[in-house]
């Protein structure tokens, strides 16, 4: 009987998990919400970044990841129960990081379409300041 309220009750986890997904825009980086730069320190080098965004990398160069090492870092940032967002280049990792943080009960704002999107709405990136 356990095991199948165990069920139960991480099927309705998972059902209810999620991220909301929202364009990346000037005014939402503007609203005064943290937002998470999951892409990679080159990446924060060449284009700049959100003015006021924390810079933590998920991905590596190679595609690889540690969650256990970003979920550290992210929890120095955020309170899992407030709302925050994430965004990247183009919002494909994004999409995939919001996925994972949702499933954790974390209240995560994918900023769709990521810096491209914002840059193409003329907002324009600080400088990463490492």
């Amino acid at each position: 009987m356990k095991r199948v309220v165990l069920g139960i009750f991480l099927s309705l986890t998972f059902l209810f998990a999620g991220a909301k997904n929202i364009p990346a825009s000037p005014e939402i980086v503007q609203s005064g919400i943290t937002i998470i730069d999951i892409r990679t320190k080159p990446e924060w080098i060449q284009t700049g970044i959100v003015k006021g965004a924390v810079p933590i990398t998920f991905f590596d160069e190679r595609g690889g990841y540690d969650a256990q090492k970003f979920l550290v870092a992210l929890d120095g940032y955020v309170n899992k129960n407030e709302e925050f967002a994430i965004i990247c280049r183009s919002g494909n990792r994004t999409t995939a990081v919001s996925k994972f943080l949702g499933e954790l009960g974390y209240k995560v704002i994918n900023l769709q379409g990521g810096v491209k999107h914002l840059v193409s709405q003329g907002y324009e990136l600080s400088k990463y300041n490492p």
